[in-house]
């Protein structure tokens, strides 16, 4: 059992070895690295302890691929998982030092984005909790996606320097690097009869992983997110070049080098970003790929069973690759024949599909595939060749058919149909999103391989997203029916029986009301607009995308002001608006929509006239951190994208388990939340995914006849060029001629009238107190079928074939 005292003792120990000076000169960033390492010291017995049994148990082990890894702060969740918050906060006060206020000092990783990155995330922290031997793959980008700005209105990117005083939860493993080769060509060789492929005048890059920690919740398990490093060695640089005097050609090599592992998603609108992103992909999976093979040979002679105590799983089309860089090295490393080499691949590769947008669908044109990775390219053109003879002997003459589903046709390499033939399984995110990548986007393979396709429903841990981010609400659950929810969320199930429980209901509501508090403290500090925080809360925290339609929300937002403009007495509850999310820099309508929410806010907040019934707030950088802000305060949750077009979402679930009601399509998870908590407890609207499918397929949409037909729509649409806003006269021209001119592709019109009556009757159930109290402890509930303890225990289940490890206790704890 740790002490106070022993605690204390350790952290003055590890601030002199570290800083050589005394603990009254300290600054806040000493004593938060000092922090950082003294936790670590705990994390890394355990980390040993987990790593030497695995090696011991010798039981399958999971991979989890992804191009993002969106983690957040990790100090705080790190403390709550070893149980050591309460004594690490009252040691530090002894010495003078607040924990807040160093938590306060840690960046979020700037490891993803969005959804995707979240969710490896949660799996990742599920994985731990669940004591499954999984572990993570990815980049170490050096400034992330980026750091958003708003500029009179404008988003602006700015570097993420998030690795600026360096990651404290981070080691570096400079003898685990690994060579990962680009360009040049392969010469073919015959060797004994058998025929040998040698990459020749290649660029080599250097990867070199960065190991952090990833902590089970108060069991003995951590596991380990590897993120590579693109770095060069001393040969790379050109030392006689520099002392001529040309100094850029002497470190452009350097340079190329190191912007593969800079930047998540660099610009691909030219040739050189598009190369970059591929080089991105090749280069996480080919060095992961080499450090699993090398782990595995270190236990085990022989590569015939690598499936059999691997799994390798890729979180969507990004690592693809990891398919024929699997193949590579069994045939040419290992000296495997194809077919046992294939066997292997696909026993050991599985995909998660996560989108049915064509855009999203990656390929990419087979020139600069082959000239960049030219021996995968012989890999993947074999794949395909003898997929498409399979299919000639299924489907004789239907060359259409085989065009669609070839991996290379009209000039491209289509990574979904790689990852298709190549893997075990697909699945997808949400039982809709499954049954539409079924019957529509992947058919011709589901026709193929209807044995892969399965569906594993997105979750979201309630250790980050309950515990962490709403610690009233976790102890008022804890109080009121035990902790063991936090190790089984199935039980936040005995919560119902508190539905109609008058007391428990007001400390639910008050619970709100104080999270309320704390952001619309947060906004008038770092925004100075004062909000109401009795109000209705309603929040869209998203990435900006025109499917996700945060348009649609603000034009029903423009039409309230409307009203309210014609009226000031219209009977409604005050509402405040709240949204957050980035724009892919080359995104022009996205931006455009930061943009207008921004103009309608800056009109909607400076007018007296409708009496502080309206305030519209963006919130700028959002991130993993603000979100534990937004979750527990949210009184609604949007979720309206076009039915059809979210694979599942998880956002949704996060203001689901914080209390918040669902505004929402049947869409994604949507459809499935709605499942759980009853049809009076959320509130849906809008297109059914059949129907949306049915406009796409057979057309009938006419956005013009909506045009004229609804006043109010007209209005706020013609108010885009009028002059009604401030700005000039063609700034959201664009988003005009795109509902009207171009057929308002989402539907946004179509479900314009259905969304305003939604909000109506939102505005109706807030004003009934205890029903919309009951609704909300209804949707913390039913929030435990969304916990990605189910998700990932079904995955280990049904697809990985890995089962717990428990990791024996260390004295010391």
């Amino acid at each position: 059992m740790i002490t106070k005292e022993y605690f204390k003792k350790l952290y003055l120990d590890k601030f002199q070895s570290m800083h050589g000076k005394e603990i009254a000169e300290a600054t806040p960033m000493d004593q938060y690295l000092t922090l950082g390492a003294v936790i670590r010291d705990f994390i890394s017995r355990k980390w040993i302890a987990s790593n030497n049994a695995y090696a011991k148990m010798d039981d399958k082990e999971t991979y989890y691929f992804s191009l993002e890894f969106l983690l957040g702060k990790l100090m705080d969740a790190n403390l709550l998982k070893l149980h050591l918050k309460e004594i690490c906060a009252e040691a530090l006060t002894e010495l003078g030092i607040q924990l807040d206020q160093i938590e306060a000092l840690e960046p979020d990783a700037g490891l993803g984005n969005g959804g995707l990155g979240r969710l490896a995330a949660c799996f990742l922290d599920s994985l731990a909790a669940l004591q499954l031997p999984g572990h993570g793959c990815g980049i170490r980008y050096k400034y992330g996606f980026f750091e958003q700005k708003i500029v009179d209105g404008y988003q602006v990117e700015l570097p993420d320097n998030w690795l600026k005083y360096g990651n404290v939860w981070e080691i570096r493993k400079a003898d685990k690097a690994v060579e990962v080769r680009f360009g040049g060509n392969v010469r073919l060789d015959r060797v004994d009869g058998r025929t040998l492929f040698i990459h020749e005048n290649f660029d080599p890059v250097l990867a070199v992983p960065y190991d952090t920690p990833i902590v089970g919740y108060r069991n003995n398990t951590v596991n380990t997110l590897r993120l590579w490093s693109a770095e060069t060695t001393m040969k790379d640089f050109d030392f006689s070049t520099f002392n001529r005097g040309d100094y850029l050609n002497a470190v452009k090599y350097k340079y190329e080098v190191e912007s593969i592992s800079q930047v998540l998603y660099p610009d691909d609108n030219h040739l050189e970003g598009r190369v970059l992103r591929l080089k991105q992909q090749y280069f996480f999976v080919s060095a992961g790929i080499q450090s699993i093979v090398r782990r595995y040979k270190k236990r085990h002679i022989h590569l015939r069973d690598f499936h059999k105590k691997v799994a390798i799983h890729i979180n969507d089309t990004h690592p693809v690759l990891a398919i024929p860089e699997l193949m590579r090295i069994l045939i040419d490393e290992e000296e495997m024949g194809w077919d046992e080499a294939w066997e292997i691949t696909t026993g050991t590769i599985s995909y998660t599909n996560h989108t049915i947008l064509p855009e999203a669908l990656e390929k990419w044109p087979i020139d600069i595939f082959q000239t960049l990775l030219p021996r995968i390219y012989m890999i993947v053109h074999e794949i395909n060749e003898r997929f498409c003879r399979q299919l000639w002997e299924k489907y004789p003459g239907d060359w259409n058919k085989i065009r669609s589903m070839a991996i290379l046709s009209d000039g491209y390499v289509h990574m979904a149909h790689l990852a298709a033939v190549g893997s075990n399984s697909i699945n997808g995110v949400a039982k809709i999103h499954t049954e539409i990548l079924k019957s529509q986007v992947m058919s011709n393979f589901y026709d193929s391989y209807p044995h892969k396709f399965n569906n594993k429903t997105n979750g979201i841990t309630p250790r980050r997203w309950l515990l962490k981010s709403n610690p009233q609400l976790s102890r008022l659950i804890s109080d009121t029916i035990g902790p063991d929810w936090l190790y089984d969320s199935r039980k936040l199930q005995l919560l119902v029986d508190y539905v109609r429980d008058s007391a428990f209901q007001d400390r639910i509501h008050g619970i709100k009301q104080h999270n309320k508090a704390l952001l619309t403290a947060f906004i008038k500090d770092k925004y100075q607009i004062s909000i109401d925080p009795d109000s209705i809360f309603d929040i869209q925290v998203k990435r900006i995308h025109a499917y996700k339609r945060q348009i649609l929300n603000v034009l029903h937002i423009m039409d309230l002001y409307n009203r309210l403009l014609e009226n000031p007495n219209l009977e409604i509850h005050p509402r405040t608006f709240i949204f957050g999310g980035k724009a892919a820099p080359s995104y022009y309508m996205a931006k455009q929509t930061i943009k207008l929410i921004n103009t309608v806010a800056a009109v909607i907040n400076q007018d007296t006239r409708i009496h502080g019934k309206l305030k519209v707030i963006f919130l700028e950088n959002y991130n993993v951190s603000l979100g534990e802000k937004i979750f527990p305060a949210a009184d609604v949750s949007e979720q309206i994208s076009t039915a059809s077009k979210e694979a599942s979402g998880t956002g949704n679930m996060k203001f689901m388990m914080n209390g918040a009601i669902t505004i929402g399509t049947l869409d994604g998870a949507n459809i499935e939340i709605k499942e759980e908590v009853g049809e009076d407890n959320i509130v849906i609207f809008g297109l059914t995914a059949d129907q949306v499918l049915k406009y796409y397929q057979e057309g009938g949409y006419n956005a013009w006849d909506l045009y004229h037909e609804d006043g109010r729509l007209k209005m706020v649409l013609d108010q885009l060029i009028n002059g009604f806003l401030p700005v000039g006269p063609d700034e959201f021209r664009g988003i005009y001629e795109g509902f009207l001119y171009h057929n308002d592709e989402y539907f946004v019109l179509k479900d314009f009238s259905s969304y305003v009556e939604a909000h109506n009757k939102i505005n109706r159930l807030y004003q009934d107190k205890e029903k919309w109290v009951q609704m909300s402890i209804h949707n913390i509930a039913h929030s435990g079928k969304f916990s990605s303890d189910k998700t990932i225990s079904e995955y280990a289940r049904d697809i990985w074939n890995i089962h717990p490890v428990p990791i024996p206790n260390n004295p010391l704890f």
